[in-house]
């Protein structure tokens, strides 16, 4: 039988080519599987408006309404000189509110004839705003006439389900597609096994299908969206479960570190005492390196708790025991960083092979795109040889000329700045799959990383090490209280006066030049209210120095500098000759200057939540408090201020994650990058939903064991087939 399943039948055959295409450049969906996988966003009851005082600016709605009046004006215009303009205004109303619709030209002909008081409709469009009232400007409509069989039918079910919908594609449109498909539903493959639906109370798929796009009552909603969001849940946990167990085949070398060899000279030099949460941590990656598979380990930590000492150790570890370990850095500023850093806390440790170093020494190099031809074969041979134990660098450690002679260990910091194929590039140079330890000072709430990185094992430090200050941060509303910024200079100048130095950040460099790409894009309502581009750092840095900070010594730090530069504005920051370091972003990862006490954030409203907090853990890294004072210039009752006010009243990083999620929903999480151009998450919601994860996850842990072929399961690997099409694929190798 060569028949195409009927899930998988192309839209082009069953829709025609242009709908098709339409639906596959916008919405992404090729399949008639794809499209009933396509769930309504909301339901309308009939005549119930998304209530006209709640309409947001900016955004395609859907409304259903009544034509309340119709009037037909001419005007004169440019295009119409002796007034032969002409433009219909339509108001319609809900019972809630009203609202008016413009036509101009000989687009008012068909909705002059049409839109008669009285009659129903759905209207799609933009809202916009004209003489400060609310408009939809040449909306689609369909109207809702009652005599027709067919009309009477499809809107018969007292619930209009609204589609996620674009400008080519109005949402009824959509609908009619659905309904046109939807008795495939009929012969959707059940992935989950039979005896597990049942125990959960689920409903079959090809109903929860039918219910989702057809509902006739709430109860019908809710059926269906408790079948499919467990479907969500399952067959991601399953793929996960089946990562983690072919991994767990792979073999690896144990690593286990030496008596009185490396690591332990190394401890013995440390002037203090691992917090309890170290010491825990560390135990559990020793544990893993001594196995014979390779370690898959996220390790989150806040800001400043001492990740890095954690990564170092077990980078100690591996060389006791006779491998090589390589630390993978986002930027250049970083990998220089942690390598001096590391450096210095090894001291004679790290003198392998030299004169005065000791006798467990081993050589630590750094590998960036930018060093010198000689410095970098130095390195590439130190590498192959097996001379150094450790290198710390950037992906410029990917490249193929890159060889080591015994890759141990795998070390990526701030996993969600690399791609999945530079990692796995990474672990191919070992002979066998090194252990691989990912970190992260992004608190990612439990939930999430059990979604997105499901397949590895999670440890967390949750304790700031002895000797770090608290943070204090405030809220600066610079456009209601111009003083309250003269104030924040004044604390720059006063910490300086103390001694200690300071940070300014800003969103934008300054030297762009316009693009007109960039020009062209359509404004967020909140962009339309401040009409200035966000401040940049070399604007900010020369207004400072001539200005509230004239006389203290500014220096400024971007992406775009020549990577010696930035390395030498660091060492400057960083030896206490510069008073103020004026930057963007880039500090955001690891900068580590304990001096540095205040932190000016500028349009403090253009980060994210997360940004902002580590942003803010640069400072406070020495035994002096910490300052953070956040610039907006937003009004006290928008969402960007209640963003900032969350943002200064904890420091505690896996609070501020859980309320940026809520804040920016699931779509964000798994990244747009890290996922194609969708989320595969469409009814599963990372926050609300943690019981269902959890439980998925234990299903499918027991599933996969018994299992892991999925042999006796052909529904859920035809699922997980689906899941894991080549975008997926990519997203889940993120791990």
């Amino acid at each position: 039988m060569d028949l195409v399943p009927a899930l998988e039948e192309p839209l082009k055959k069953v829709l025609g080519p242009p709908t098709a295409k339409v639906m596959a450049e916008h919405l992404g969906l090729h399949t008639v599987g794809d499209l009933l996988h396509h769930y309504p966003r909301r339901y309308e009851e009939r005549g119930q408006l998304t209530h006209l005082a709640d309409l947001p600016m900016d955004e395609h709605v859907t409304v259903v309404a009544m034509v309340a009046d119709a009037r037909l004006h001419t005007f004169a215009s440019s295009k119409a000189p002796r007034g032969k303009g002409q433009r219909l205004e339509v108001t319609i109303t809900d019972g809630s509110g009203r609202l008016q619709l413009v036509f101009f030209g000989n687009g008012v002909h068909k909705p002059h004839k049409e839109l008669l008081p009285g009659t129903r409709a759905m209207f799609a469009g933009k809202v916009s705003v004209f003489n400060r009232r609310l408009q939809l400007a040449h909306p689609a409509y369909e109207l809702l006439r009652s005599d027709s069989e067919e009309t009477v039918e499809t809107w018969a079910g007292a619930l209009i389900p609204i589609y996620p919908a674009t400008a080519k594609l109005e949402s009824w449109k959509i609908g009619k597609a659905v309904q046109t498909v939807l008795p495939s539903a009929q012969e959707a493959v059940d992935p989950v096994p039979a005896a597990l639906r049942e125990g959960r109370g689920l409903v079959p798929l090809p109903e929860a299908l039918l219910k989702i796009h057809r509902p006739h009552t709430k109860a019908d909603i809710e059926d269906a969206r408790s079948r499919l969001k467990w479907d969500e849940a399952f067959v991601l946990q399953v793929a996960l479960a089946r990562r983690r167990h072919a991994d767990a085949q792979l073999p690896a070398v144990a690593r286990k570190p030496v008596p009185d060899g490396l690591l332990t000279a190394f401890d013995d030099r440390l002037p203090f005492t691992l917090t309890e949460g170290q010491q825990k941590v560390s135990k559990e990656i020793f544990d893993d390196l001594a196995t014979e598979h390779p370690m898959h380990r996220l390790l989150q930590g806040e800001v400043g708790s001492g990740k890095t000492m954690v990564a170092l150790r077990a980078m100690l570890a591996v060389v006791d025991a006779g491998g090589q370990a390589a630390m993978l850095a986002p930027t250049e500023v970083l990998a220089q960083q942690h390598h001096r850093s590391i450096v210095e806390m090894m001291g004679e440790l790290a003198e392998g092979g030299m004169l005065g170093g000791a006798e467990q020494a081993t050589k630590v190099v750094v590998l960036t795109g930018s060093m010198g031809a000689a410095a970098r074969r130095q390195a590439l041979l130190d590498l192959v040889t097996g001379e150094a134990g450790i290198v710390i660098g950037t992906h410029a450690l990917i490249e193929d000329k890159v060889q080591f002679h015994d890759l141990g260990l795998v070390v990526v910091d701030e996993q969600h700045r690399f791609g999945v194929e530079q990692r796995d590039a990474l672990r191919g140079k070992g002979k066998q799959p090194p252990h691989l330890l990912v970190m992260t000072a992004t608190p990612i709430p439990r939930t999430v990383a059990m979604t997105v990185f499901g397949d590895l094992e999670t440890s967390v430090l949750d304790q700031l090490p002895a000797g770090r200050s608290p943070i204090a941060s405030h809220v600066v509303p610079a456009a209601d209280k111009p003083h309250f910024l003269a104030r924040a200079w004044e604390r720059v100048r006063e910490e300086v006066g103390n001694g200690h130095q300071a940070y300014v950040v800003c969103p934008r460099i300054g030297d762009e030049e316009d693009d007109p790409k960039k020009a062209g894009k359509k404004k967020s309502p909140e962009d339309e209210a401040e009409k200035r581009p966000p401040l940049a750092v070399l604007d900010v840095a020369d207004q400072l120095a001539k200005g509230p900070l004239q006389g203290l010594k500014v220096e400024v730090l971007h992406g775009r500098m020549h990577p010696d530069d930035k390395d030498a504005v660091m060492r400057r920051f960083a030896a206490g000759e510069t008073d103020v370091l004026v930057a963007t972003t880039v500090i955001e990862v690891g900068v580590n200057v304990p001096n540095a006490t205040a932190m000016v954030i500028m349009d403090a409203d253009r980060f994210g939540v997360s940004q902002l907090h580590q942003l803010r853990g640069r400072v406070g890294r020495g035994s002096a408090p910490g300052l953070c004072l956040l610039v907006t210039e937003m009004p006290e009752a928008s969402t960007a201020r209640q963003r900032l006010n969350s943002v200064a009243s904890t420091l505690d990083g896996f609070e501020l994650s859980r309320i940026d999620l809520e804040q920016r929903r699931e779509g964000d999480v798994l990244g747009q990058a890290q996922s194609g151009a969708r989320t595969s998450l469409r009814m599963l919601a990372v926050i609300e939903d943690e019981e269902i994860i959890a439980e998925a996850r234990e299903e499918a842990a027991t599933l996969v064991a018994a299992d892991p072929e999925l042999e006796h399961l052909p529904g859920l690997r035809t699922a997980l087939d689906a899941l894991l099409d080549e975008e997926r694929e990519q997203y889940l190798e993120k791990g």
